[in-house]
């Protein structure tokens, strides 16, 4: 990695907390500068603008959770077993987000639905991918005689994370994890009694 490459990812390891936090709109260049130490022609130097490196530390934080998802389902083989690791996984969301803030597309979504079509977009494309990795592992597990084929893999993926996702924005909207545990024992319940065979 080249120096200018190195510092372009530290400057995304470092802006992308302050909109995940802040959002796009909070989130002032001011802000930006304290949190990366540079100033604005440096910053500039390597962002076009704030919209650009507001894209770019989105696909970073995304990067930093798809490899947490990674990391939860390594060495489980059985659908069943993948579908509850990520469950397990929203845990992480909310009690030790890989980035502070918690989930960036959840953030992102949320803010950007009537404000930013750009990251509107980014954040259903990551959304879209999200939802396909559920549908693709019942999929597999029905191919391989682990699940219950259902009638439709990507509203059964839909209704797990907007569970999921929906338990975590009420649990940091009132401060507590009851409400994102609750999401994930439906969650559990409709992984075991819909697809267990």
């Amino acid at each position: 990695m080249t120096k200018g490459q190195d510092t372009k990812q530290r400057i995304l390891e470092l802006a992308a907390p302050v909109f995940n936090t802040k959002g796009y709109a909070g989130a002032s260049l001011a802000d930006i500068l304290e949190a990366t130490g540079l100033q604005k022609g440096g910053l500039y130097n390597h962002f076009a603008s704030k919209e650009e490196l507001a894209l770019a530390a989105f696909d970073w934080s995304v990067d930093q959770l798809n490899s947490r998802w990674r990391t939860s389902v390594a060495g489980k083989r059985h659908a069943i077993d993948r579908l509850l690791a990520v469950v397990d996984m929203f845990n992480d969301y909310y009690s030790n987000p890989i980035v502070p803030g918690g989930c960036p597309i959840l953030n992102t979504a949320v803010e950007s639905d009537d404000t930013n079509p750009l990251l509107r977009k980014r954040a259903q494309e990551k959304m879209d991918r999200m939802r396909e990795t559920v549908a693709t592992i019942m999929r597999k597990g029905v191919e391989r005689g682990e699940v219950r084929a259902v009638p439709d893999f990507d509203e059964m993926a839909v209704e797990l994370i907007a569970l999921l996702e929906g338990g975590i924005m009420l649990s940091k909207l009132y401060g507590d994890a009851k409400h994102l545990k609750t999401a994930q024992a439906r969650a559990r319940k409709i992984i075991q009694s819909e697809l267990k065979i």
